[in-house]
């Protein structure tokens, strides 16, 4: 399209405390033991008939509930922007703003995982997906039939999101790594706000399914 001081002293027992945990736990201790964040990230979309996939990478911001920023910025730039009480996408090479109200937006969508509240279960239902490549899997199917996305899975290392797949309605798969992942640091304010550049096209879009 487009988690203190505490809990960062506390960062090496914790750790090793969920180190042997399930893909639920973990993402619970995530979803609790961070408030803010912040990571890189390459992301591939694989087709259903395409023989290669599509690959970009930028950086990943949150702050909850309902806050966060996705930053492609190879091969081309995109921003995704979430305030707190809209979500914007803005496209540079089209000069293109779409505009939504983040609580239709948000609802039971990836964002929603990250950097949404602790109230998964009310839009998803979650089953550990065992382990594999040194990560504790977690899978989690949207609640609404109307989602863009059938099914989300997340790997987990230390309480922290590692990696992501995600399959839409269409049968593409969405994969995400996640690369130097930190948690409750201080961000800017200004990276949560968004104000359309002089000039561009702001199209407000209807509520997004949930």
């Amino acid at each position: 399209m487009k988690l203190v001081h505490a809990l960062v002293l506390a960062v090496p027992a914790f750790a090793c405390a969920v180190a042997h945990a399930g893909g639920i736990d973990e993402l619970h201790a995530f979803v609790e033991g961070a408030k803010n964040g912040r990571a890189t990230f390459k992301q591939t979309v694989q087709a259903r008939n395409a023989r290669v996939p599509q690959s970009s990478s930028g950086t990943f911001a949150f702050a909850r509930p309902g806050k966060f920023r996705w930053s492609y910025e190879k091969p081309y730039e995109q921003l995704v922007v979430g305030d707190g009480a809209k979500v914007w996408v803005y496209d540079k090479d089209l000069n293109q703003v779409i505009v939504r109200q983040l609580d239709a937006a948000l609802g039971a969508t990836p964002a929603a995982l990250l950097a949404g509240d602790n109230a998964l279960e009310r839009n998803f239902t979650l089953v550990d997906g065992g382990s594999a490549d040194g990560l504790a899997w977690v899978e989690a199917t949207p609640k609404a039939a109307e989602s863009t996305f059938t099914k989300v899975r997340i790997g987990f290392r230390g309480a922290l999101p590692r990696a992501m797949e995600l399959t839409d309605a269409f049968g593409q798969t969405t994969r995400l790594a996640f690369d130097a992942f930190e948690r409750n640091v201080t961000l800017p304010a200004d990276l949560f706000r968004f104000t359309p550049p002089p000039g561009a096209d702001v199209v407000s879009a209807p509520s997004a399914p949930r």
